[in-house]
């Protein structure tokens, strides 16, 4: 068995990734919190309540003829007269299926409609989320902070009271974000802009993922919706909003750090690797509080010190295919870089 492939096998047969496969699942569509959400769970109803009764038909009519007109013993097993056409059959093949086309066309425009131009209040959030091969950058233009993979709002006690507007861009390739729980999934394509809101009733995490293939790790490339009480909201922008705070017995993980051609990709506020700051951190999540998030490499596997550890020492084993290269660190630096990081809460 080779190191590679332990490693690989102790990270998925950890127990807090067991723990955490239920967690890693697609909310139901069917239990929507979100105003958009509701409004797809609506009409997917209606189309599957539809589907529903033409297989319905379709399966009757077939069990009556295989029963009614199966073989008998004693039959003439001559051809029977043959009918060729008939006008009633054809007009109400016809005219029923394009009645139904139309029936969903109109519900179809009507919810698109409703969602698009439901009315925006002057104090929604506003974030901006770039997808990326393969993780989702988020941004808090108003707030003036970036984070990945985790995206932070406000409850609505009333649909549509605190809605947060999602600006949708893509750096690369086309992507889809999708929360089934929320709101239908909306394209993120190259140099274009989409836009979407949802209103979270209920706070929670709620889990969704691209829903466009993007290549290799389309699959690994998660991300979560944290719904808080409106205080804690505030609380927690007041939070990324500040430096993160570092222990001064990480410096020498600091130092290895920014040593290293990490900067080149991730960005530490207030640090030598500012994002911006001689052409540094620009292509990878933002790290300044990356203590503070849940899951590692966009949901793949859970943040803790052992698999943050593993994480740099060789990002393949976790997330092959992406495109952080494993640096070929000394197990000293690796523990020095790791301990630095988690003090950036």
């Amino acid at each position: 068995m080779t190191k590679r492939f332990r490693r690989l096998l102790a990270l998925t047969l950890s127990p807090a990734i067991l723990a955490g496969l239920e967690e890693r699942r697609v909310g139901n569509i069917f239990q929507t919190v979100a105003t958009p959400g509701d409004a797809v769970r609506q009409s997917a109803i209606l189309v599957l309540s539809i589907a529903a009764g033409i297989f319905l038909v379709v399966a009757t009519v077939a069990a009556y003829a295989i029963f009614r007109f199966r073989r008998r013993p004693g039959d003439d097993l001559t051809e029977p007269p043959q009918v060729y056409g008939s006008t009633q059959i054809e007009i109400a093949w016809t005219v029923i299926p394009l009645l139904i086309v139309f029936v969903l066309i109109g519900v179809t425009a009507r919810v698109v409609a409703g969602v698009q131009d439901h009315p925006i209040p002057k104090d929604a959030i506003h974030a901006t989320v770039v997808g990326h091969q393969w993780w989702w950058e988020i941004r808090y233009p108003d707030y003036g902070f970036t984070t990945a993979n985790e995206l932070h709002v406000p409850v609505s006690e009333k649909p549509g009271e605190t809605p947060t507007v999602l600006r949708l861009q893509s750096m690369d390739v086309i992507h889809s974000f999708w929360v089934p729980q929320l709101a239908g999934k909306t394209d993120v394509i190259p140099n274009r802009e989409n836009v979407m809101w949802i209103d979270p009733r209920e706070t929670g995490i709620y889990f969704g993922n691209c829903a466009e293939y993007c290549g290799t790790q389309h699959a690994g490339m998660l991300l979560k919706v944290i719904v808080h009480q409106k205080a804690e909201f505030e609380a927690w922008v007041a939070s990324q909003q500040q430096v993160a705070a570092e222990d001064a017995s990480a410096a020498a993980g600091r130092a290895t750090f920014e040593s290293l051609a990490c900067v080149n990709c991730h960005a530490i506020r207030d640090t030598p690797a500012q994002a911006g700051h001689t052409g540094r951190g620009k292509f990878g999540p933002d790290l300044t509080h990356v203590a503070s998030r849940l899951t590692l490499a966009s949901g793949v596997i859970t943040n803790t010190p052992e698999h943050l550890r593993e994480w740099i020492r060789d990002p393949q084993v976790a997330k092959p295919g992406n495109f952080m290269p494993a640096m070929q660190l000394t197990e000293q630096q690796i523990k020095d870089v790791a301990a630095y990081l988690e003090t950036l809460k």
